[in-house]
């Protein structure tokens, strides 16, 4: 895998369990300076994007992101 063009000031990844409301893990994001991270609650490996390929997506209109007020 190529060196990182970005990095975060601290640890070198940040991963979070994404919980439901009423009990038991969806899944895991993990993010990374140059890559976002997907594991869904019970898989063993990650889907795995570029931040780059990330920005376009989440971007595009056709997705219908919208910001948020903050």
């Amino acid at each position: 895998m190529p060196a990182s063009v970005n990095e975060f000031k601290g640890p070198e990844h940040t991963e979070v369990a994404i919980l439901k409301k009423e009990g038991g893990k969806i899944g895991t994001i993990r993010l990374k300076p140059n890559r976002v991270l997907w594991k869904k609650a019970g898989e063993g490996k990650f889907y795995s994007l570029p931040l780059d390929d990330f920005i376009a997506w989440i971007t595009d209109p056709k997705t219908k992101a919208r910001r948020t007020k903050s």
